[in-house]
């Protein structure tokens, strides 16, 4: 069971983008760090234990060649082996940002010469795997960023072209040094879903076929991929086959947001229908077939919610947003 905690204050509120929250847990200060899109801003949140809001930050897009505001369409902080970055997207291009928002230390511009002029630009879906960080685009383009240690020397390496619509999403999970381990996931507008073996060199491993309908969110986690879709449905597949192995009827709505926490296999969903759930996902031990298991469900009343994240590893708290919702409310396990 969970229960409502105190919730943090929000200066706007969030908008109805799919994926719209960010969490980075920091224990060593005792600091969990937030950050939700409005508009041409991102607002960053750092809060205590209890809910006390800390510090707040806002982010703009940078307006790159353009006489308005660009929109910020996701943030997310990326926690490489030696550093963290806060990527901020938008309609004009991609920023990076040293983990606290202070400073900036790459920019790169979305080249408009592969649109036409009734498309819209914009990057969309954000992950890190090793020292790259791989980016989604309008075009279904992945463009992967070589991240050094320290300082601004970012590379843009490679471009991923397998998709031929949108990104949604993207979902990296650590390999732990096996070989032909699938460690990424991408998502489109179709519904269709690539699965990558990360390196030096990106490799696909498979494609799993769309459903019809765009898939909003996806997560990876010890070769399950969880793909939610725009029908409300939850499929898991086996990462390394694109087998389907279960197929949930989870929302009566558009899917928002999953999220994953990695130490227990929970797997946390949230959709427009305004319900969030949470399952436990495993294996058979006879047949290594994908189990999953309802454990929880929460009704967000009133409130089309576009985000929801865990606070931690092991799944014991997790917080979620909401459209026109000026705060980010908070659950704990109890």
């Amino acid at each position: 069971m969970f229960r409502r905690e105190r919730s943090i204050p929000l200066r706007g509120s969030a908008a109805p983008l799919v994926n719209n929250l960010t969490v980075l847990q920091l224990p060593a200060r005792n600091l969990t760090h937030f950050g939700v899109v409005h508009g041409p801003n991102a607002q960053l949140l750092s809060a205590a234990p209890d809910g006390v809001p800390l510090a707040q930050r806002q982010l703009l897009a940078k307006e790159g060649a353009g006489v308005s505001p660009p929109l910020i369409t996701q943030v997310h902080w990326c926690v490489l082996p030696f550093r963290v970055l806060l990527v901020l997207t938008s309609h004009r291009g991609i920023q990076m940002y040293e983990s606290d928002g202070s400073t900036m230390v790459y920019w790169h511009a979305l080249d408009s010469g592969d649109a036409s002029s009734v498309q819209a630009l914009f990057a969309r879906g954000i992950a890190a795997s090793g020292h790259f960080i791989c980016v989604g685009t309008w075009s279904g383009q992945v463009l992967v960023f070589d991240i050094p240690a320290k300082g601004p020397n970012i590379v843009l390496s490679e471009e991923l072209a397998e998709h031929q619509t949108p990104i949604t999403d993207i979902a990296t999970e650590p390999a732990q040094g096996q070989d032909g381990l699938a460690d990424m996931v991408t998502a489109d507008n179709s519904g269709l879903l690539c699965v990558w073996r990360t390196g030096p060199e990106f490799t696909l491993l498979t494609h799993i076929p769309g459903l019809g309908v765009p898939c909003s969110s996806v997560q990876l986690w010890q070769g399950i991929v969880a793909a939610g879709y725009g029908n409300g449905q939850i499929c898991l597949y086996e990462a390394t086959t694109g087998n389907l192995h279960v197929q949930i009827n989870a929302h009566a709505r558009a899917i928002s947001a999953l999220d994953i926490a990695p130490e227990v296999g929970k797997l946390l969903s949230a959709a427009e229908d305004t319900f969030v759930h949470i399952w436990k996902l495993s294996r058979s031990p006879e047949s290594g077939s994908i189990e999953v298991e309802h454990c929880h469900g929460e009704c967000v009343s009133d409130t089309q919610v576009c985000g929801a994240r865990f606070c931690e590893p092991s799944g014991s708290s997790f917080a979620v947003t909401g459209y026109d919702l000026a705060e980010i409310l908070r659950f704990t396990s109890v």
